[in-house]
């Protein structure tokens, strides 16, 4: 059943492909901690944590003209900064080995979106090539938001920081759910 009064999660009519710089988060299906443990405010990081990480650094080796900035894998989401920087056109045909995290073409206005869809199509093959029919799954999309100057870029790379440092009040934390 569809959320009719779901908020839209892009901005509408926004082009998401220009040269910048845009804030991720990405969460796990039901916000299970899939990802790994905070220990001593310390990001430990389970198998599957490790895959989020190698795929998310494998972006820029398949999007040409993108960069990664700051990033943080929590036990059931992640934020990271990624910086498109250029033309924006993918490198190789995607298809890739099945060991490596791979992006398909992706050009239009909504470059952003796909690399984060492609990113997570990737995580979740490989996962389920390393333990088969696993329960991992992700949230339905994912939130943004677009960078606009020095000042927001260091306050949401602080945040990135001290993200493991806030996880006992984290809204995402399960353990703060009200259930």
């Amino acid at each position: 059943m569809t959320n009719r009064n779901r908020k839209p999660n892009r901005l509408q009519d926004y082009d998401y492909s220009p040269t910048g710089y845009y804030l991720v988060t990405i969460c796990t299906q039901d916000k299970i901690n899939y990802f790994g443990e905070i220990e001593k405010v310390r990001m430990k990081l389970s198998d599957i944590g490790q895959i989020v990480t190698d795929c998310w650094r494998g972006i820029p080796e398949h999007l040409r003209d993108t960069a990664l900035d700051e990033f943080v894998v929590m036990p059931n989401h992640i934020h990271g900064i990624i910086v498109i920087k250029g033309n924006n056109s993918l490198q190789g045909d995607g298809v890739g080995n099945n060991d490596r995290c791979s992006l398909r073409n992706a050009r239009n206005m909504e470059l952003l979106p796909k690399i984060i869809s492609q990113y997570k199509s990737s995580v979740t093959r490989r996962v389920r090539k390393q333990w088969g029919n696993h329960s991992f799954g992700w949230q339905k999309s994912f939130y943004d938001h677009v960078i606009r100057n020095n000042e927001d870029l260091h306050r949401v790379r602080t945040y990135i920081q001290n993200n493991p440092l806030n996880w006992e009040l984290d809204k995402n934390n399960r353990a703060n759910w009200n259930e």
